[in-house]
């Protein structure tokens, strides 16, 4: 039996506990032509404290100068791993208006994909304890 190669890439890793409120952006990767999905897997551990903390997964169009969120995770205070799968392939509705960190909480936009993407997470409140989140994504 063949065997992939491993392509899961860390996307972000944050110790909630040691990260203020606030915003943090993920360095930017590159978009593999031909891919058909893009899956990407959180995990989200909350020791105590915090408020929310959302998750916007963007990309881009225009090398970077602008971001469009294509999901969003929003998590509070319960500890829990969300998956999702974006397809790049997928008809848009007509005249979406892009977001840059306001996309409603846990939704997916199939079919936007730049040559770039990123994960931008907005902390509101101050987690403490064991309170981590890791984002891991793979492209198929």
């Amino acid at each position: 039996m063949a065997v992939s190669p491993l392509r899961s890439r860390l996307a972000q890793s944050l110790d909630l506990a040691e990260s203020a409120a606030g915003t943090y952006i993920s360095d930017d990767q590159a978009v593999p032509v031909g891919f058909t999905s893009f899956t990407m897997q959180g995990a989200f551990v909350r020791g105590s404290g915090g408020t929310t903390c959302d998750v916007f997964f963007q990309t881009s169009l225009d090398n970077g100068a602008t971001w469009i969120d294509f999901a969003q995770w929003a998590f509070a205070t319960t500890t829990v791993t969300r998956i999702h799968s974006v397809r790049p392939y997928t008809a848009l509705a007509a005249n979406y208006t892009p977001t840059d960190g306001s996309l409603s909480d846990n939704t997916i936009t199939d079919g936007l994909m730049g040559d770039r993407i990123r994960v931008k997470t907005v902390i509101v409140g101050t987690y403490a304890g064991t309170s981590t989140l890791n984002i891991r994504g793979v492209f198929n």
